[in-house]
């Protein structure tokens, strides 16, 4: 129960910090392209993920037989997750990556089952029952722009990713650190879209990175959202099963509606409050079980 209960924590922390990530990625993206910002922002997490090993004296090293997972997870939930993620947030409203967005858990509780043999329980499926009613709540149907299809597109494809890549981290050895799998998995991602980057950031206008919302923003991006985020998630996927850990995910649209209320001003109501109590219903069943 402990390790169910520190596991919890850590995904909670991970998706309350991607939360934050919407708000940041609205204003830097306005400067930096999707691409080019994921490649900045892996360059910053790379950097504090070998400070971060350096110190804590990681070992580096990985069984032959673990480099396709390794270039797996970080080709399908580094790359092509954080880029569809960006691409569908600049595209897209708010409200409809907010849902779309929440369909990951559900996603992940079908590849856990077909990858790692996980049990569907009564319960697992209510609470993504609650959960997800609960995520309609919060973002409100009716105001979602569904003129917004490429956007819409694309989140479903960071979704579908971003869950496969969740089942795949259980399959990693434990006995790897998650500091050693984060950063090769951000090394993998870094190498694939360097090469395409490169010849593209002459677009980006230097004077204005220079900006404190900008440069601020690639920081928090990097080392708070990537490397702190991808360490967090990772760690407590380890110390739950993978479909119950996905219902932590729901945390994401919750925290990403009060930093909009407190920062940009937006309106919150009544069905805020019901829809988070029953995100907050669905993870408690999950996190009772046994």
């Amino acid at each position: 129960m402990k390790n169910t209960w520190l596991g919890s924590i850590y995904l909670a922390l991970a998706a309350s910090i991607w939360g934050g990530m919407y708000v940041v990625v609205k204003i830097v993206v306005a400067v930096i392209p999707p691409l080019e910002l994921v490649w900045m922002r892996y360059l910053v997490a790379i950097v504090a993920l070998l400070v971060i090993g350096l110190i804590t004296r990681q070992k580096w090293r990985i069984h032959k037989c673990d480099f396709l997972l390794i270039i797996a997870i970080g080709i399908i939930g580094n790359t092509i997750s954080i880029v569809t993620q960006e691409t569908g947030t600049m595209l897209s409203s708010a409200q409809m990556g907010a849902i779309i967005t929440s369909s990951t858990p559900v996603f992940m509780v079908i590849f856990a089952r077909l990858l790692l043999k996980e049990r569907l329980t009564v319960k697992k499926g209510l609470s993504v029952f609650l959960a997800t009613i609960g995520v309609f709540f919060i973002v409100g149907v009716d105001h979602v722009n569904l003129s917004s299809k490429l956007g819409g597109i694309s989140l479903l494809v960071a979704a579908l990713t971003w869950a496969l890549m969740s089942v795949l981290v259980k399959r990693v050895p434990s006995d790897y650190s998650q500091i050693v799998v984060t950063t090769y998995s951000i090394l993998v991602a870094l190498i694939v879209l360097t090469p395409i980057v490169l010849g593209r950031l002459h677009a980006i206008t230097i004077s204005q990175l220079t900006h404190p919302s900008i440069w601020g923003g690639v920081l928090y991006l990097g080392v708070v959202s990537t490397a702190g985020g991808f360490l967090l998630w990772n760690r407590g996927l380890q110390m739950l099963n993978a479909s119950s850990g996905g219902l932590l995910f729901f945390f994401q649209p919750v925290v990403g509606t009060i930093l909009g209320w407190l920062m940009l001003g937006e309106n919150i109501g009544i069905t805020f409050w019901i829809g988070s109590i029953l995100i907050l219903s669905g993870v408690l069943f999950v996190i009772n079980e046994k």
